[in-house]
Parts: C-alpha cells; sequence; structure tokens
C-alpha cells in the first residue's frame, strides 16, 4: 500500500469519516483514496488546439476514505464545506447541479457505470490540501479521487490514467458545466512528470525522472490573489479566438493547420477575425515547439536551457497569447509577475501559469534564495501566497485499508 495513508491528512479524512457518517463496523472494507494535484510546467493554451505539454502532479492532494453505505446514495464530506450527496436513480446530467460538486459526482458515477459497473450507494469523507482557485487542478483531483474510489467500490475491469481523465473530463464538460481541455485531469491521474501529446484522441504520453531541487532550483507557486472568475470571459476568448483561426482552414484545431499557409494569408485573417486572435495562434506554434525544447533539454539535464525557453514561453503568453494583463488597473498576475522579477534579478525563470490572468505564477527559483524569496512575495502579496512545491510520482489511485 502507499504511503500516502501514512499522511497527516489522510488520518484527518478518516477522523471527518467517523464524524460524519459514525464509526465503520468491525466487517467494513474500507477504502483509501489519493489524488494530487498538478503543475502546467510547459505548454500554456496548447492543449485544447492538439498541442503538447509538460505537466507534473504536485505535492498537494485529496486524501479521502469511503465505503459501501448500503443505500442508494452516495453522501459526501468535503472538510471545511457542507456534506452533500446525491442518489443513484439518474446518472444524467442535472441542469440544477451545473456548476456544483454534486455535478462531478454524477458524472463520474454515470462513466463508471458506462464500464459495466452497478453503481451502489457509499459514503466518502475527504480533505484536500489543493489550493482552490490557485491553478493547481483541484477540481481535477476530486474528479479522479471520486473516480478511483467508485472503480474499487464497483466490481469491474481496472481503469487506466488516460480513461480516468477522460472519464474526468467527461464529467468536468457535460455535467459541471466547465469545457476544459484533458491536460488537468490527465497529470493528476498519470503522476510524476509527464508529456502529453494531444493531437489524437487517445493522448500520446511520456514520463522523466527528474528533480527541480537537485538540479538547482525551487518549483515555486505564487498566489496572485484572485481566482480565475472575475476573467471567466477572457479565459474563455483563449480557444474560441484559436479555433476561429483554424476554422477558416477548414478545421477545428490549430494543431491541424499548416503555419505554411496560415503564413500566407495573415493580412485576410487579421481583417476578419482581428490582431488578437492572429496573435494567439502565432503563439500556438512558437509554445509548441517550445514544449519540445524543453522536454529535450530536462531529458538532456540541461537545466539552464530549460530555464532559458521557459523565459520564452513566458514573454509569449504575455506578448502574443495576452492572458496576463486584462487591462484597466485591475492586474493581479502583471504584478505578480512583476514583483517576481524585482527579487529574482534574470536569475531563474518565471512565466505565467495555467489559464492565466488570474490564479498563480510559476517561478523557478535558485535554491539559495527560496526563503527570502517566499518571505517577500509572502510579505508583499499575503502570508503563504508563495509556496514551493515537489514532483509527487504517484498519480489518482485507491487501494483496499
Amino acid at each position: 500500500m502507499s504511503d500516502f495513508t501514512q499522511a497527516p491528512e489522510f488520518a484527518r479524512a478518516r477522523a471527518l469519516f467517523e464524524e460524519e457518517f459514525g464509526t465503520p463496523a468491525p466487517d467494513t472494507k474500507l477504502v483509501a483514496v489519493y489524488a494530487p494535484g498538478r503543475s502546467e510546467i510547459a505548454g500554456n493554451h496548447t492543449d485544447h488546439e492538439g498541442g503538447h505539454v509538460i505537466a507534473g502532479a504536485v505535492d498537494v492532494a485529496v486524501f479521502g476514505v469511503a465505503a459501501a453505505n448500503g443505500t442508494d446514495q452516495i453522501r459526501v464530506a468535503d472538510e471545511g464545506y457542507p456534506s452533500f450527496g446525491i442518489t443513484l436513480d439518474n446518472l444524467d446530467p442535472v441542469e440544477e447541479e451545473k456548476v456544483s460538486s454534486a455535478s462531478l459526482v454524477r458524472g463520474m458515477a454515470r462513466a463508471l457505470a458506462d464500464t459495466g459497473r452497478t453503481p451502489v450507494g457509499f459514503d466518502f469523507a475527504f480533505v484536500c490540501t489543493v489550493p482552490s482557485g490557485g491553478g493547481l487542478s483541484s477540481s481535477a483531483a476530486v474528479e479522479a479521487a471520486y473516480g478511483r474510489a467508485m472503480e474499487l467500490l464497483w466490481p469491474g475491469r481496472a481503469i487506466a490514467p488516460v480513461e480516468l481523465a477522460q472519464m474526468s473530463q467527461m464529467a468536468e464538460n457535460r455535467y459541471f458545466g466547465k469545457p476544459c481541455g484533458l491536460m488537468d485531469q490527465l497529470a493528476v491521474c498519470m503522476g510524476g512528470l509527464a508529456f502529453m501529446d494531444f493531437r489524437e484522441s487517445e493522448p500520446a504520453t511520456a514520463k522523466l525522472d527528474f528533480d527541480f531541487d537537485a538540479a538547482g532550483y525551487a518549483l515555486c507557486l505564487v498566489d496572485v490573489g484572485c481566482d480565475h472568475a472575475p476573467f471567466t470571459d477572457d479565459y474563455a476568448a483563449v480557444p474560441v479566438e484559436m479555433q476561429q483561426v483554424a476554422r477558416e482552414f477548414g478545421v477545428e484545431r490549430l494543431c491541424e493547420v499548416d503555419p505554411a499557409a496560415f503564413n500566407a494569408r495573415i493580412p485576410e485573417l487579421r481583417e476578419k477575425l482581428g490582431d488578437r486572435a492572429v496573435l494567439r495562434a502565432i503563439h500556438y506554434w512558437y509554445e509548441n515547439d517550445l514544449v519540445d525544447e524543453r522536454w529535450d533539454a530536462l531529458n538532456a539535464g540541461n537545466v539552464d536551457e530549460f530555464l532559458a525557453l521557459t523565459r520564452a514561453s513566458g514573454a509569449s503568453s504575455g506578448m502574443f497569447l495576452q492572458n496576463v494583463s486584462t487591462g484597466g488597473s485591475f492586474q493581479p498576475a502583471m504584478l505578480a509577475l512583476g514583483l517576481a522579477e524585482r527579487l529574482l534579478g534574470g536569475k531563474g525563470a518565471i512565466r505565467i501559469h495555467g489559464g492565466g490572468f488570474g490564479g498563480s505564477i510559476q517561478c523557478f527559483v535558485p535554491i539559495d534564495m527560496v526563503d527570502d524569496f517566499a518571505r517577500q512575495m509572502d510579505a508583499w502579496l499575503s502570508e503563504g501566497a508563495c509556496r514551493h512545491y515537489h514532483i509527487s510520482e504517484e498519480g489518482a489511485t485507491a487501494a483496499w485499508l
């Protein structure tokens, strides 16, 4: 059994289970569940266009305990939030549940039922250390945790990480109502540091054992003090505009567009779609190449090259993709990047992280600077805003206790 059951967070989850659902009978079979958060290491807004990404599972996670309850209900206790439940008589999307935790439970139940399983009621209590709204994919971790619990509690065939990720994406798209790509869920389900190619419906993946700390740099994420909610329309416009460009060539994603054909039609595209859509397409090809170059650099152990390419990626997101600055005086992500650059003075690398506009920024900080860096970023933004993360080798998993 994985050592995640030895973590204090797992002990809290077990205590929450007993507090909410009572002490299990001696013959009750308990399931232990773990699903990590993730950091996008490379590939800013490339996944939804069939491009390449590097992502890493990180050392914050969902820790859960589940057990069958002999009813037709799934009951969920989430530390710090009101408990809720669903009945299993209807596994279709419920409009009133959109953008709710219940929708994710129902969506994952449908996905697991579609593998031939017979859904039965169970109780699930969990503790989540993935910061909500910080761009580390807490929703993907929760989806994967539900899925792994159902996989064990409802007898059936094993579910591979890619399939579980696709199930989680379906639940978030169709049931929760968020049109996310697959990168978040796949990183959570795979664990470790992984390269992903999303051109085909079945993503191609590869993993690498790489320790940023051992290479001399701390992977730090800084919460900019504002989640993505105020910028929903800005975020949604990114894939829309990229795909508007793609449709001018009779396809749905930029990965299917010949870059030379794009170059030949830039004046026409500017006239029809505007400059920003063209710039965002330029970012896609530039960033996609940078992902490949960074993966090569990591495989070669060349951290200096990786950092130089990461700085180029950050510049592309700011200038071409334009998911950092939102206009006006409220600039949480750009301010965080500016403050981090003041401290680093050209050392390491900084870039927007994830969807952009709000959420978090990513910083690769020299190890000998990380304590002072975190202390000052916290003083400027808020206590605990800057956190030093490590790659978690284990992806979403569940085991009988």
